[in-house]
């Protein structure tokens, strides 16, 4: 069984690394858009659990945000917005997911719900991508991901990347949407690296595992 579980976490691990030498994950908390009801909280919870991005180092000025839905619960990330630090402009974005479709330009232009972050989360321009119709089956469901490529500022480096989400200087939202209530909410991420979330999702595979043997 200890063979089983080290097996688990490390093909858990494995799913965040794209092949670079630095690599970040973090996870997403749950922002009240419209309201902070039963209902709310149990998609908010599901989105706490199931949602992740990586940054990843690609050199030469370039950074690569991976955005993972790992889960089972219904879900679909339909929006991706930025509020940037260091970031000079989306270089590509990686439609390469079977299922996942996005292009520049988010509508709504701001993260829906931002305005009650604080201070308010404000989209820079040019910095957010949604799916294209529709919507909710070419966004991101479990077990799907979507890469989006920045340039960095001249002078700045993937230090500087992490050290600015860190500080929430930099800040990354999510619109969810495709819930099995057929609700949205909104996310942002949380400045801690995704460490212990990891772990916990590689343990529920190993509770499935039991379940199945």
């Amino acid at each position: 069984m200890k063979k089983i579980i080290l097996l688990t976490i490390v093909l858990t691990l494995s799913m965040f690394c794209l092949g670079a030498e630095a690599n970040v994950v973090y996870s997403f908390k749950h922002i009240a858009e419209k309201g902070d009801g039963p209902i709310e909280r149990a998609d908010g919870a599901i989105g706490e659990e199931q949602l992740f991005v990586t940054v990843t180092d690609l050199c030469a000025g370039k950074v690569l945000f991976a955005f993972r839905n790992i889960g089972q619960h219904p879900s679909s990330i339909t929006g991706v917005y930025f509020d940037d630090g260091v970031l000079l402009g989306i270089a590509a974005i990686d439609n390469s997911c079977p299922g996942v479709l996005f292009s520049r330009d988010a509508s709504p232009h701001n993260l829906p719900g931002g305005q009650n972050l604080s201070p308010p989360f404000v989209t820079t321009d040019g910095f957010s991508a949604d799916s294209d119709p529709p919507t909710q089956p070419n966004g991101v469901n479990p077990n799907e991901w979507l890469g989006i490529t920045f340039d960095l500022e001249p002078d700045n480096t993937y230090d500087n990347v992490i050290n600015t989400l860190t500080s929430a200087q930099l800040r990354i939202g999510l619109q969810v949407q495709g819930f099995a209530c057929g609700g949205s909410e909104s996310f942002v991420n949380v400045p801690e690296p995704a460490t212990i979330s990891i772990l916990s999702v590689g343990l529920s595979m190993v509770s499935l595992l039991r379940k199945r043997r």
